[in-house]
């Protein structure tokens, strides 16, 4: 097996006035939140949007730990749409303190490059800070973070640099490379 240097970074936002939010691209794109968790649709989000960018550590999850996990409170996913068709998603975990993580964030490949991700980055962000208006027993956001990585988009730093992320820590780590189809073999080219 292959191994590479990955490089992650995190980075957060420690008050709501730290949004910066993008402007709305132009033409019929919507977020909605899928308020009903369905681990079928989950899936296909993440291996949708991280297929060509290595995302593998949830490939291997069953059906019953997606329910699981999806069921947990204050659990949201946010999807994108352009003209109706799924186009990318932000998925919001709460943790302690008033801790919220955008877990993952991205476009699936046929829909980045045309200003849809600042604008659902931006609304994820703010999601996140109101998390606690939608949730009982949640605690007020306090801050809001995400990590990115060499692997990324080559845009994605920048995007959450100008949403109003700031970086707060940096690690190297060697990682075995797992090859991963995408949604299905050849679903976009490398």
């Amino acid at each position: 097996m292959t191994r590479i240097a990955v490089t992650t970074w995190s980075l957060e936002q420690t008050a709501p006035t730290d949004l910066l939010p993008a402007a709305a691209p132009e033409g019929d794109v919507r977020i909605v939140r899928a308020e009903v968790p369905s681990p079928e649709y989950s899936r296909f989000l993440y291996a949708s949007v991280g297929g060509d960018i290595l995302w593998t550590d949830r490939l291997g999850w069953t059906y019953d730990r997606w329910v699981e996990h999806l069921a947990r409170p204050g659990v949201e996913t946010w999807v994108a749409y352009d003209r109706g068709t799924p186009a990318g998603y932000v998925e919001l975990e709460p943790q302690d303190d008033g801790v919220v993580e955008i877990v993952y964030f991205g476009l699936l490949p046929a829909f980045r490059g045309r200003r849809i991700g600042g604008h659902l980055l931006s609304y994820g962000a703010a999601r996140a800070w109101d998390l606690a208006d939608r949730w009982a027993g949640l605690t007020d956001t306090k801050r809001v973070w995400l990590h990115t990585c060499s692997k990324d988009g080559e845009h994605a730093m920048a995007n959450y640099q100008r949403r109003g992320f700031k970086l707060f820590d940096t690690k190297v780590e060697e990682e075995d490379v797992r090859a991963t189809p995408g949604p299905w073999p050849g679903a976009h080219p490398a």
